[in-house]
């Protein structure tokens, strides 16, 4: 034989110096390591499902959503109204630009007013002289020569006869004759 000894006996010694102890604890470890990242994986795992199955309804929800736009949504009655629209919108332009030409327009006349209005106000109320003289040549009452005027007071029951020079003005005149009417 090739062993002098029992190889039982041979395997005995071997086992008793053999020191398996530290490695059995490192095996724990390593399966207890082991253990938890399984457990963590799994968790990670139960995760990544619950949040792809959260996003698969909002996909679901989303395409539903879609599909119903798709399909309330007619492309011939879009373009239809766009064509209104674009049609609205050029008659309003229209108008906008009409009513602003108006609005010049009216601007430029109420300017003109406003002018022919201060030419009146420096004329005053008689007018300038040539149309003073005009209305002059045309009045018959003007082109007399009146020399006396009466005047009646009914308030006061008087009456009074002016005679009239031409040497004082008109306006002299008719500043008396209301003096004396009051």
């Amino acid at each position: 034989m090739l062993l002098d000894e029992d190889p039982a006996t041979l395997i005995q010694v071997t086992l008793a110096n053999f020191n398996t102890h530290p490695d059995k604890i490192a095996i724990g470890r390593i399966n207890e390591s082991l253990s938890n990242l399984q457990q963590a994986r799994d968790l990670r795992i139960r995760e990544s499902e619950s949040a792809l199955k959260k996003l698969s309804r909002n996909l679901a929800t989303l395409k539903q959503q879609h599909n119903e736009t798709v399909s309330a949504h007619s492309s011939i009655d879009h373009a239809s109204q766009i064509v209104k629209l674009d049609t609205q919108k050029f008659r309003i332009a229209k108008a906008a630009s009409d009513l602003e030409i108006e609005g010049e327009r009216l601007e430029q006349e109420l300017e003109g007013l406003k002018n022919r209005l201060h030419e009146l106000d420096v004329q005053g109320v008689e007018g300038d002289e040539a149309a003073r003289a005009r209305r002059e040549v045309d009045d018959p009452t003007i082109a007399g020569n009146y020399n006396k005027a009466v005047i009646r007071n009914n308030v006061k029951g008087d009456v009074h006869v002016v005679n009239i020079d031409p040497k004082f003005s008109r306006c002299f005149y008719s500043n008396y004759f209301w003096q004396t009417m009051q």
